[in-house]
């Protein structure tokens, strides 16, 4: 039987009285797209920081490719393979896009920057074209950061996470700020570039339009812990889900 790429096991988060996280058993094999839905403190965000890193787990241990990772801090998480992008993208808005992505690849690059060596060269400048064509924003090259719209800023963040070539990437809320009439096609153009380059993904997403569509396995979170896990069509269909997360009101493969 195979390693997952991501285990957890027993993992549990509090502050002072506060359980955020508790008893959370999941793993997650390598290629599957799991989508993570939970109200807003049910504790998804809680998991995928101690996964980076960002929060360490009062108790329980996670696993990455079979290597214990609980204790270790984002940076040393980053370099093991796992990527991450956040709900507002951190991008340098003075920068224009290809320069964005120009900084990452150094930033990315073994060993020590040397302090006289452009970033700003041919061989950079054609790797930064790659990832731009990659994620379809290469005719965004030349503009500044901040005047992106949000749609096209939310794929440059994703392109960045990406220049280490990480193996597990998790984002948080792919689409949100995003128009009902460019969020499919944002999506689209993630998953494609994603699938590309053969990367596990967590998605943390509220809009069950975009989970019905893209996740092939889904994770419900409620009050601190996993109350369901499945397909789509499952776990959008369970009672406690209904309940908890989604509302009655949604009808599972109707959009």
């Amino acid at each position: 039987m195979s390693v997952p790429i991501l285990s957890a096991r027993e993992v549990n988060k509090t502050f002072g009285a506060v359980v955020a996280a508790r008893d959370i058993n999941v793993d997650v094999a390598e290629g599957e797209v799991v989508g993570v839905i939970g109200a807003n403190g049910a504790g998804k965000t809680t998991f995928v920081n101690m996964v980076t890193g960002y929060l360490k787990p009062s108790a329980g241990r996670i696993q990455f490719e079979g290597a214990d990772i609980t204790a270790l801090p984002p940076r040393a998480i980053i370099r093991r393979g796992i990527g991450r992008s956040f709900q507002i993208p951190q991008v340098w808005g003075s920068m224009t896009v290809a320069e964005n992505v120009e900084v990452t690849l150094g930033i990315a690059a073994p060993g020590p920057l040397p302090f006289w060596r452009k970033l700003d060269r041919p061989e950079m400048r054609a790797r930064a074209d790659a990832v731009l064509a990659r994620f379809g924003i290469a005719e965004h090259a030349e503009v500044e950061a901040r005047l992106l719209s949000q749609g096209v800023r939310k794929l440059l963040d994703v392109a960045l996470a990406t220049v280490r070539q990480p193996r597990l990437l998790l984002l948080d809320e792919p689409t949100s700020g995003i128009s009902a009439d460019e969020k499919f096609g944002v999506m689209e153009t993630l998953m494609n570039a994603l699938k590309d380059q053969q990367v596990t993904v967590l998605f943390v997403e509220h809009d069950m339009q975009i989970v019905e569509r893209y996740a092939t396995r889904v994770l419900a979170f409620y009050d601190g812990t996993i109350i369901a896990d499945g397909a789509p069509s499952k776990v959008l269909a369970d009672a406690d889900v209904r309940r908890h997360v989604i509302g009655e009101t949604h009808r599972p493969g109707k959009h």
